[in-house]
């Protein structure tokens, strides 16, 4: 089956015997992880209804999963990602050979249940050139909602997630309140959005210095600045399977916390260096008993190898809050950690 299906507003070939030019490049980035494409990856052969093609960055991938991949998806295109890179570097690998009108990112670890990147079409091209983003309802795999659009960010709630009171912060409301299915947004979850290839080409694709977040915040951000809107179709549906419910995590997330909270620490306070000094204080201080809590469950806890995990990420923030290396530089500093410790094993 050729993975660019035909749709009736847009023909699958422009001219007798042309190559067929997809309306729609779903660009994922994956890191080595089979089981999540095995169920990413059909999904959208089972329900995408306009012309796509799929680019897929696959990141530190083994000789032998990139083989099984490139022959159970023959109809993906595989970029080979074999340095590191964060999120934001590896998406742009794949966005910038993307060929169609509209780039609809997912992450791997996503399924489309129904033709969400149609619907997604369908609205952006309703809403007219004013509009450059369209986000889906982002259901968690248990059903319930994740996100439908996110409220502006700043520093004001940054402290208040310090402080574990997010909940009365902007980034909860995304907008809809009075039940509209279609409605303006200010922030987009980077697990799955469709934009406008032209605006995400003017707006210099992801911003590579956030290695591991807020990309997605620092993206929607620009293109508000831009002029352009940022809107949510709660008629289009992504199931999104992050989540730590299970008995462990991978240690690559305690390398990559460190790069988050860097990462936060680059965009929220903006130019204000005396904002940041304070932040960077905060983050440390709001650690500290995390940590701890952390790692007394690791040991008596019920759930141990995650509790572990999370404390070692704990530590690595705390180890790196006042280091003055960039985000990417933590996350390498802590994969040659893990890998020495590896060793000593």
């Amino acid at each position: 089956m050729n993975p660019m299906v035909a749709h009736r507003d847009h023909p699958a070939v422009s001219a007798a015997g042309a190559e067929q030019v997809p309306l729609v490049s779903i660009v994922i980035v994956c890191m080595d992880n089979m089981a999540n494409l095995r169920r990413c990856l059909p999904s959208l052969k089972a329900h995408v209804s306009v012309p796509f093609e799929a680019l897929v960055t696959a990141y530190l991938f083994s000789p032998e999963n990139l083989a099984a991949a490139r022959t159970e998806f023959p109809w993906a295109r595989f970029i080979e990602s074999g340095e590191i890179r964060g999120f934001s570097e590896n998406n742009n690998l794949a966005l910038k050979e993307a060929k169609g009108k509209y780039c609809f990112v997912l992450n791997d670890d996503t399924e489309l249940r129904m033709d969400a990147a149609g619907r997604l079409v369908a609205t952006l091209e309703k809403l007219g050139a004013g509009a450059a983003i369209a986000s889906p309802l982002i259901r968690r795999s248990d059903g319930s909602v994740q996100y439908r659009g996110r409220g502006p960010r700043g520093a004001r709630e940054w402290f208040l997630d310090m402080a574990h009171l997010g909940r009365w912060g902007r980034d909860r409301r995304g907008g809809g309140e009075n039940g509209e299915e279609v409605f303006r947004t200010f922030n987009v979850c980077g697990a799955a959005f469709l934009i406008r290839t032209d605006v995400f080409r003017e707006a210099g694709w992801f911003d590579e210095r956030y290695f591991f977040c807020p990309e997605d915040i620092a993206l929607s951000t620009k293109v508000n600045g831009m002029g352009y809107g940022v809107w949510v179709d709660t008629g289009a549906e992504v199931v999104h399977y992050e989540g730590m419910s299970g008995k462990s995590v991978s240690r690559t997330l305690a390398a990559t916390r460190p790069a988050g909270r860097e990462g936060a620490l680059l965009f929220y306070p903006g130019r204000r260096k005396w904002l940041r000094r304070w932040m960077r204080a905060v983050s440390f201080a709001a650690t500290i008993p995390q940590f701890a809590a952390h790692w007394l469950k690791g040991r008596v806890g019920a759930r141990p190898n995650t509790d572990s995990v999370l404390a070692e990420g704990d530590w690595n923030i705390l180890r790196t809050t006042f280091s003055g290396m960039t985000p990417k530089e933590m996350f390498v500093d802590c994969r040659r950690r893990q890998e020495k410790e590896g060793g000593r094993r």
